[in-house]
């Protein structure tokens, strides 16, 4: 409705003050007025509910992969896995969200938003329960993927959501579901390998777990599936509608209904030069992150770290996300150019890998820092996506576009990163290729940065 109802106040508008275009921020404020006069306040409760699901949800949207992280050499070992076949499976993850992120719009238009997520996380706690206990790498391969699946569809509606329920805070409302989805990151890598010592030593006890807080996201959702009136704008975002809207005429006195049809335009993304920016941008901060997220554990500890402190590591490089996740997306919105924020990540990465070929273990935990702050570039793309594009639907668009062409692009990253360690036994080139990658993240950034929009280059 958020999209309905600013084509509609825009009409409404036009016969008043005639040739005047709305900004993107006076259009997300008539919503957000519009919204507050045709929501009724009994529907306080499903906001309520949005949050809790939002920050639930984003909770478990890594720790899928970040367990595997820190339990590699176990799982490896475990089901007989080479270097390469490793490789492969920490290039699982973008593989399934490129695949199934791009069918998440059509899903959403067809059952809502809300319920596509709440499959998503029915899906992410069956993988997790099944995968550790297959018995063979196909098996265990498959079972992530069933996670990885409901992980994907999540990744690419949570901005429509947001959007959609909270147009006229999304910077904020990004950076909370960004700090969620860290701390969830950072949890997964902190205490994984001391819950499974805890457990008896069995990695798929350790990997199990994490299906307990996937089971939890789904129960704030379900009331939402039951009663989709209740979503004030989040259907509108992802699909067209027809119907009755009720909007504010400024200065008209008193809430008067108006009847309309809304057919929002389908952009043609793939024409705008920013979309495109956004998603190679997206696809080689994924690179980065999924290198990290699967392979940095593995380098402190073959620089003689034990397993416990690497996985500790590897949870201050999550956990430098939760604070950061939530400043970033709030200073993002009030900058007319985000290169900079772009910059000054990426000089961090480049620090980073610095240390982690010069003195992974002397310096560890400094690695670890600047490896964390540049990992924040994911929430930064995510407020980047909200910030260019002016409509929900738009959003949406963006959004199933920059993170599936993104996942595509950051695919082989990982899996090259697994070879490369296998036949040079050594994390020299690994890392080279890390920092080669950094360059162009740096540079696409700063073009997806700029102050303009999908719908404007599209029209052209």
């Amino acid at each position: 409705m958020g999209g309905m109802a600013s084509e509609e106040t825009r009409t409404l508008k036009s016969t008043t003050a005639p040739g005047r275009a709305n900004t993107g921020g006076s259009r997300d404020s008539v919503v957000a007025r519009e919204e507050g006069a045709a929501v009724p306040a009994t529907r306080a409760w499903a906001v309520r509910l949005v949050v809790v699901g939002i920050v639930l949800s984003a909770l478990n949207l890594r720790p899928a992969i970040t367990s595997l992280g820190a339990l590699l050499e176990e799982v490896r070992d475990g089901l007989g896995m080479s270097g390469s076949v490793a490789g492969l499976l920490t290039s699982v993850p973008p593989l399934c969200f490129a695949v199934f992120g791009v069918m998440a719009p059509r899903l959403a238009r067809r059952f809502g938003a809300g319920a596509v997520v709440c499959a998503g996380m029915v899906a992410i706690t069956a993988g997790l329960l099944i995968r550790p206990y297959t018995g063979s790498t196909a098996g265990f391969l498959a079972a992530s993927a069933l996670a990885l699946m409901g992980i994907a569809v999540s990744n690419v509606l949570m901005p429509v959501i947001v959007k959609g329920w909270f147009p006229d805070r999304v910077g904020s409302m990004t950076g909370l579901y960004s700090m969620a989805l860290a701390l969830g990151t950072a949890a997964a890598a902190a205490v994984t390998v001391p819950v499974t010592e805890a457990l008896g030593g069995s990695w798929q006890s350790g990997l199990t777990v994490w299906a307990g807080l996937a089971a939890a996201a789904v129960l704030p959702w379900i009331p939402l599936v039951r009663d989709r009136a209740a979503a004030p704008a989040e259907r509108a975002a992802v699909h067209r509608v027809s119907g009755h809207v009720h909007a504010r005429v400024e200065g008209a006195g008193p809430v008067r209904q108006v009847h309309a049809r809304v057919e929002p335009p389908t952009l043609r993304i793939t024409r705008s030069r920013t979309a495109w920016a956004l998603a190679v941008f997206f696809g080689l901060q994924a690179t980065a992150a999924y290198i990290t997220m699967g392979w940095m554990a593995q380098i402190f500890r073959d620089a003689g770290v034990s397993a416990g402190t690497a996985g500790l590591l590897l949870a201050v490089t999550m956990v430098m996300g939760v604070p950061l996740a939530f400043v970033i997306p709030r200073v993002a919105t009030r900058l007319p150019h985000q290169g900079p924020i772009v910059i000054a990540l990426g000089a961090c990465g480049l620090a980073g890998y610095a240390g982690l070929y010069l003195a992974p273990a002397e310096g560890a935990w400094a690695w670890a820092v600047l490896l964390g702050v540049s990992n924040c570039a994911f929430p930064l793309a995510l407020t980047m996506v909200g910030m260019r594009a002016r409509t929900g639907a738009g959003v949406a668009q963006l959004s199933a576009f920059a993170q599936s062409t993104g996942y595509l692009i950051s695919i082989p990253g990982p899996l090259l990163v697994g070879v490369l360690y296998q036949h040079s036994g050594g994390w020299g080139l690994p890392i080279a290729l890390m920092v080669g990658l950094m360059i162009p993240q740096m540079a696409v950034g700063v073009l997806a940065g700029r102050d303009r929009t999908v719908e404007d280059e599209a029209a052209r």
